[in-house]
C-alpha cells in the first residue's frame, strides 16, 4: 500500500515537473516570431529556435508569421471622373516584417489594410475616367503599391504588390462596351477581308503580267528560232546550187577538155552543130538563125522541110550571111 502511494505520488510529480518544463521551454519554428511581454509590458521578440519563458511573469503576447501573406478584399465601389459607378475588388500581397510594431501599431491590422486600401482606391479612381481606369490597371496598381505602403510602414507591414482583380461597370456600360468592341471587331473583319481582296488581285495582276512576259518571251524565242532555221535552209539551199553550178561547170569543163584532147575533125563540128539546130529548132521558135557553117550540109533541105511542115508557116528562117 504504502508502495503504490509512493508511485502515484512520484508520477504526479513527474508529470507537474513536465508540465511546468512545457511551459517553460518554447520553440519558434521558422518563418515565426513571437513576441513577448514581461508582466504585461513588451520585453523581446523570439526568432527561430529554443527558448526559456518565465513562468506567470512572462507570456507569448502574439505568434506572428513571417511569410508573404496574400489578402483577397471584396469588391468596393468606386466612381471615376465621368460620374460612372464600377465595382473593383483587390489583391494584396503583403509580408510582416516588424514584430513588435505590428502587435502594438495598430489594433486589427487586417481590418485597417482593408480600409485604407478602398480608400485609396477611390482617391485614385477619382481622378480617372472611365476608359482611363479601364486600360490603367498597371498605373494605378503602382500608385496603391506605393501609398500603402508608406502608410504601413508604422505597422511593421512591408505592402510588396497590389492587383486590380476585377473591374466591373454597371450594366449599361458593359452593353455599350460589347457594341463598341462588336463593332471595331467589325471594322477590323472589313479591313482585312479590303487587304485579303487587295494582295489578291495584286498577285493575280502580277501573275498576269509574268504570264504576259513569258508568252512574249516564248514568241520572240520562236521567231528567233524560225529566222536561224529560215537562214540555215537558205544557206543549205545556196549551197547546194552553188555546189550544183560547180559541179555542172565541172562537167561542161571535163567535156571541153576531152573534145579538145581527141582533136575533133570540121565533119564532127559540122554534125553537132547540126544536131544544136534541130534541138533550137523545137518547133517553139518563130525565127531561127542557121549557122553559114551548116548551110551546105547534105540533108539540111530534108531536115528544114520536116521542121516548115510541121510548125508554124509564119515562122521564119534568117539565113546568117557567112564572115568575110
Amino acid at each position: 500500500m504504502d508502495y503504490l502511494i509512493t508511485t502515484i505520488v512520484v508520477i504526479v510529480i513527474a508529470l507537474i515537473f513536465f508540465a511546468i518544463l512545457a511551459s517553460i521551454v518554447r520553440i519558434v519554428p521558422q518563418s515565426r516570431a513571437y513576441v513577448i511581454e514581461w508582466l504585461g509590458a513588451f520585453r523581446t521578440v523570439w526568432g527561430v529556435g529554443v527558448h526559456f519563458k518565465v513562468p506567470i511573469v512572462e507570456r507569448v503576447a502574439k505568434n506572428v508569421s513571417l511569410k508573404e501573406q496574400v489578402v483577397d478584399f471584396p469588391p468596393q465601389p468606386v466612381i471615376t471622373k465621368d460620374n460612372v459607378t464600377m465595382q473593383i475588388d483587390t489583391v494584396i500581397y503583403f509580408q510582416i516584417t516588424d514584430p513588435k510594431l505590428y502587435t502594438y501599431g495598430v489594433e486589427n491590422p487586417m481590418s485597417a489594410i482593408e480600409n485604407l486600401t478602398a480608400t485609396t482606391l477611390r482617391n485614385i479612381i477619382g481622378d480617372l475616367e472611365l476608359d482611363q481606369s479601364l486600360t490603367s490597371r498597371d498605373h494605378i496598381n503602382a500608385q496603391m503599391r506605393s501609398i500603402l505602403d508608406e502608410a504601413t510602414d508604422s505597422w511593421g507591414i512591408k505592402v510588396n504588390r497590389v492587383e486590380l482583380k476585377n473591374i466591373i461597370p454597371p450594366r449599361d456600360i458593359q452593353e455599350s462596351m460589347e457594341k463598341q468592341m462588336r463593332a471595331e471587331r467589325e471594322r477590323r473583319e472589313a479591313i482585312l477581308q479590303a487587304q485579303g481582296q487587295k494582295q489578291s488581285q495584286i498577285l493575280v495582276a502580277e501573275g498576269e503580267k509574268q504570264s504576259a512576259i513569258l508568252r512574249a518571251d516564248a514568241a520572240k524565242q520562236a521567231a528567233i528560232l524560225q529566222a536561224e532555221g529560215s537562214k540555215q535552209a537558205k544557206i543549205l539551199e545556196a549551197e547546194a546550187e552553188a555546189e550544183a553550178i560547180l559541179k555542172v561547170q565541172q562537167a561542161t569543163a571535163d567535156a571541153i577538155r576531152l573534145i579538145n584532147e581527141a582533136a575533133p575533125g570540121d565533119g564532127v563540128i559540122k554534125i553537132k552543130a547540126l544536131e544544136a539546130f534541130t534541138a533550137a529548132a523545137n518547133g517553139k521558135a518563130t525565127k531561127i538563125i542557121i549557122p553559114s557553117e551548116i548551110q551546105g550540109l547534105a540533108g539540111l533541105a530534108a531536115g528544114a522541110k520536116t521542121i516548115f511542115d510541121t510548125e508554124d508557116p509564119k515562122a521564119t528562117i534568117t539565113k546568117t550571111v557567112p564572115k568575110q
